[in-house]
């Protein structure tokens, strides 16, 4: 089976596979932007993020209740898969990537305000425009270290054959 076959096979997750998966990273933008916009809709992307991350582990506890159906130890492997999601989810999507780019934009501002002459204005959206270019970055890296955590820790607890993916 080729790798087209492979994916028309496969469901769509739609918390994963679309642009639903971009809601997660609201308040990375909302952090990108917080030198420019009042701090409420920075949290407003914070809520924003935190409602998509619940969804999925909502939508992981679903799916594995109906794989698991009646099986002896169901209720453990559903609130795994949710309890797996939420956490991998919150610190990847949410607290890690959150709390990077506040910090680079922060240092940003800040170098910008110590080095050069440049209107506040400017280095504000030259702030913005770091964070933003940051976040890509950031990404591949911060959901691998998770999955290293996670898998030392929190996994070990139930297996991964729960793990979410």
């Amino acid at each position: 089976m080729d790798m087209t076959e492979e994916k028309t096979n496969k469901a769509v997750d739609i918390y994963r596979d679309t642009w639903v998966r971009f809601l997660g990273y609201a308040n990375e933008v909302g952090e990108a932007f917080r030198p420019l916009v009042p701090v409420s809709l920075v949290w407003g992307s914070y809520a924003v993020a935190t409602a998509y991350v619940t969804a999925d582990a909502v939508d992981k506890g679903k799916k594995a209740a109906l794989v698991h159906g009646d099986e002896p130890g169901q209720t453990t492997r559903v609130a795994a898969a949710v309890a797996d999601t939420f956490v991998w989810q919150a610190l990847a999507s949410i607290v890690i990537p959150g709390f990077t780019i506040n910090r680079v934009c922060a240092a940003t501002l800040y170098l910008l305000g110590r080095a050069t002459k440049l209107p506040l204005p400017v280095r504000k959206w030259t702030t913005t425009a770091v964070g933003l270019s940051t976040i890509p970055f950031i990404i591949s890296p911060i959901d691998r270290s998770v999955d290293y955590l996670l898998d030392s820790s929190l996994r070990k607890l139930y297996g991964h054959s729960e793990k979410q993916e």
